[in-house]
């Protein structure tokens, strides 16, 4: 990458131009070479800022060797190549691209820090890719060490590129347009015409109106010379630097945006709870169910606040589709804080400090009670279903650790109990499937159960799924209920008081289902640089809109003595949009052209010719407003002493419509 030209000079030792022909000298051609010519401290990048450029016409120190570098530099050269390459906008490119490849396999693999059952799971269903995918840390990719890497080295690239180009840029804001070429017409849709004004005046008023249009406007200082020893009269001018400002805060918003999102995965944390209608959380570690923490958070410090679900209430359309959720909770800030009440909906969160609590989902959590011989309650919980289709279909899985059964065996092996069926809150019994839901409401809930007995592994210090049921020690019992007696499988109507137990469990325990609520899923976030995130996102859109809307052109201007008055040319180059920009240097040429022509209107005035004053009579009298030299210039070489043809307004009209004096 490199900084756009500012200046050039001419080149040293460039044969002298032929002399021009009378017929050149007569049309008013300039044989000037088409080069960009300037002063260096008229219109480059000021000399102060032109240190640390190489001088190419420097000697090479004496006994050095290998054409005059040192061993250092010999040393340096592989370094400062490589962070060449590094810091390229095509490595920057290659490794955003390697970034987003590489976060594919932590969207398609489970991942440690989010369910670690799933990524057992998918161990002990692979044994072959399972160990491998462990090896490369593709169960943990956004903290494996190849990820890191990929990502500090983006940074550099990012920090080490955009650090050059703003520089340039600022170079080039605190520099002056480049210098107008000697032939400013010969651009496309550049022209040329003569004017009444001086070359400085004409100059002067090409600068006053290219500043009203919010051009950056550098004019020639007063007596700066061309190659050739003839004064310079011209202007140059630059607009649409925005859009590489633009360009520069996108990329800049970017990089803050990466960094960003880095420290909020260092800093934040994130877990989710399932909360029975009733029932709360605190926000320490024990209330989640899933929990996952940046390497910055000390889990002991977290802000103490806690929440209560007092009322979760859903809405359905008659098609069965959602309609509104809404949870209705009581929350505390701090240990001594009041208690406030507000509504937490879908994508309205409710917002402690940099905590944001945000409801996820919900469920129905049946009611079961279990009882001994004598009907003393043994164990009572509300337990979570998971959905399973859109009318709510949901798996139940009970474990009940402690039912009051004595262990058998010589290991004196624990019996417990464990149920698993399926919840339906709209109720109907179909001859082939069973009992199903045909609406989300629970308006006839009813569950269907099977029930265990043996060792559920629970207490062996392994985390388990609570939606999944290890049934290697233990065996299916048969009961009695609605169903009928010493059936596997029991059908239990949750509204019907005779028709919600089933009897003559082992040890001659009955169960009951005597109620249902509904629970929500909350998941509490906290991001402190989400505000940094916030406004680099919108950097970004700005940026990108600037830069894809702001057109970067320049316009240059240059003025010659001719006759009484000026030959003033004009000409531009844009790097965008070519159509446009020849609509407004048109507009731009009938501007200069009108400011230039400001004496000549401003000069003595004659009453307008009668009816009867001719054509010829009404240009005559235009002549003679036109100021007249004081004595004819003296004639170039090659060009005729006297009888030249003086050119019109027009410097491509043809010969024979020239006016002779």
């Amino acid at each position: 990458m490199t900084p756009p030209s500012t200046s050039s000079t001419a080149t040293a030792g460039k044969a002298e131009p032929a002399a021009a022909s009378p017929t050149e000298v007569d049309a008013g051609v300039d044989t000037d070479a088409d080069e960009i010519v300037a002063q260096p401290d008229a219109f480059g990048v000021p000399a102060a800022r032109q240190t640390g450029m190489p001088d190419v016409t420097a000697k090479p120190p004496e006994g050095a060797a290998d054409g005059g570098r040192t061993s250092l530099a010999r040393l340096v050269d592989p370094v400062r190549r490589g962070w060449r390459v590094l810091t390229s906008m095509r490595t920057a490119l290659i490794l955003l691209f390697l970034l987003a490849v590489a976060a594919i396999p932590g969207s398609l693999l489970p991942q440690n820090n989010i369910n670690p059952i799933l990524v057992q799971r998918y161990r002990a269903n692979h044994p072959t890719l399972g160990p491998i995918f462990e090896r490369l840390s593709l169960f943990h990719v956004f903290s494996a060490p190849w990820f890191a890497a990929i990502y500090v080295l983006l940074f550099i690239s990012l920090i080490g590129c955009l650090w050059s180009r703003v520089r340039w840029h600022a170079q080039a804001l605190l520099g002056r347009p480049p210098a107008a070429p000697a032939r400013p017409a010969r651009l496309a849709g550049g022209s040329a015409f003569a004017s009444p004004l001086a070359p400085g005046e004409a100059t002067a008023a090409a600068a006053a109106m290219l500043r009203a249009r919010r051009f950056r406007v550098a004019v020639a200082a007063h007596g700066a010379t061309r190659p050739d020893g003839s004064p310079d009269h011209s202007v140059a001018a630059e607009k649409g630097y925005l859009r590489e400002t633009g360009n520069l805060v996108f990329h800049i918003a970017l990089m803050i945006l990466l960094l960003g999102v880095g420290l909020g995965s260092w800093y934040g944390y994130q877990g989710s709870m399932l909360v029975v209608q009733g029932d709360g959380f605190s926000n320490t570690l024990l209330s989640y169910d899933q929990f996952t923490a940046g390497a910055m958070v000390n889990t002991a410090d977290l802000r103490p606040y806690s929440v209560t679900l007092d009322k979760f209430s859903a809405s359905y359309q008659l098609s069965g589709e959602p309609k509104e959720f809404a949870a209705t909770v009581s929350y505390s800030t701090g240990l001594d804080a009041p208690v406030k009440k507000t509504v937490i909906k879908p994508n309205h969160p409710l917002v402690i400090g940099k905590d944001k609590v945000y409801l996820l989902g919900h469920g129905y959590a049946p009611h079961f009670v279990l009882r001994d011989k004598a009907g003393k309650v043994v164990w009572e919980s509300y337990v979570t279903c998971a959905q399973e289709d859109p009318n709510f279909r949901s798996l139940c899985v009970v474990k009940i650790p402690d039912a009051g059964l004595a262990p058998v065996g010589r290991l004196q092996t624990p019996q417990q109990l464990a149920f698993t069926g399926f919840f339906t809150p709209t109720t109907i019994a179909d001859p082939a499937q069973g009992l199903v839901s045909i609406y989300p409401a629970a308006a006839n809930p009813a569950i269907t159960l099977t029930g265990y007995v043996g060792n559920l592994h629970v207490n062996e210090g392994i985390p388990q799924n609570i939606y999944s049921l290890d049934t290697r020690d233990m065996k299916q019992f048969t009961s009695d209920g609605p169903t009928g007696n010493g059936v596997i499988s029991q059908a239990l109507w949750i509204g019907q008081a005779d028709e919600r137990t089933m009897t003559n469990l082992p040890g001659g325990l009955s169960l009951s289902v005597d109620g249902v609520r509904e629970y929500a899923q909350f998941q509490v976030k906290s991001d402190p640089t989400k505000d940094l995130v916030l406004a680099a996102a919108i950097a970004i859109i700005l940026g990108l809109i600037v830069s894809l809307r702001v057109r970067r052109r320049r316009v240059w201007v240059r003025a010659r003595t001719a006759g009484a008055g000026s030959r003033v040319e004009i000409g531009g180059l844009s790097r965008s949009d070519a159509e446009g920009f020849a609509a407004e240097l048109t507009a731009l040429t009938t501007q200069l052209r009108a400011a230039t022509a400001a004496a000549e209107a401003a000069g003595p005035t004659r009453a307008s010719p009668g009816p009867a004053a001719s054509a010829s009579e009404t240009s005559a009298s235009k002549a003679v407003a036109t100021p007249k030299p004081a004595e004819p210039a003296p004639p170039r070489p090659g060009q005729a002493a006297a009888g030249g043809a003086t050119p019109t307004n027009d410097e491509n009209a043809p010969s024979s419509s020239r006016r002779e004096p």
